[in-house]
């Protein structure tokens, strides 16, 4: 798998949103953005039907949302690259993936921390594009730590499916990331660590050295 370091868009306003996205589409060219409406995360960010994106980046939407109908909806216009939903999601997970497959889109799972791997064995093999390891708080940038014990979610998933994208989100640093690529993880996305930056291009730069460090 090729490795990829995301950084993480989360916004509470439009203003918010376009000033990160202008930052960081200068030197990354895969972005994670999240969306939520307080159902699954404790707090709203900005709607999906505000966001836009340079047609040049690679666009993740992470929806963090427990009923996720109507981001579903609006992420099949908007084509992004990819779209995660949670595994904890009140939905048909099945059918969310098929839909956003027949309209161009790869689907992605998250799952929480607390939640095993196992029971979405079926749909992991045969219905999802990428897994999504989730290590930190939902809806907020930085401030969280990564649990490095979730790493061994990694080797489970590609013991249920060799070719499955396996992503990181919370903690990253300069510090941990080579322990969370030699786990198998190779989309890493990264919030804090970016955006707290005195510069964010060169903490990205530090990132995709240190991860293309390990053998």
């Amino acid at each position: 798998m090729q490795l990829a370091i995301c950084p993480t868009i989360t916004a509470l306003s439009k203003e918010e949103y376009l000033a990160q996205l202008k930052k960081l589409t200068k030197f990354a060219p895969r972005i994670h953005i999240d969306i939520s409406d307080g159902t699954l995360a404790p707090r709203e960010l900005l709607g999906i039907g505000l966001i836009r994106w340079p047609r040049k980046t690679i666009a993740d939407i992470h929806v963090m949302s427990r009923h996720p109908h109507a981001e579903l909806a609006i992420a099949k216009e908007l084509r992004p690259h990819l779209v995660i939903i949670h595994a904890e999601a009140q939905t048909n997970l099945k059918a969310a993936a098929q839909e956003l497959h027949q309209n161009g889109v790869k689907a992605g799972l998250a799952i929480l921390p607390e939640t095993e791997v196992q029971p979405f064995s079926d749909l992991i093999i045969n219905y999802f594009d990428h897994v999504l390891i989730f290590s930190g708080n939902l809806g907020y940038q930085g401030g969280s730590s990564a649990d490095l014990r979730l790493t061994a979610k990694a080797r489970m998933l590609k013991y249920i499916n060799p070719s499955i994208e396996i992503g990181w989100d919370g903690g990253v640093n300069e510090h941990n990331v080579k322990l969370i690529v030699k786990a198998g993880i190779s989309v890493i996305n990264v919030g804090g660590y970016i955006a707290r930056a005195k510069s964010a291009k060169d903490a990205y730069a530090k990132l995709i050295t240190v991860s293309e460090s390990v053998n």
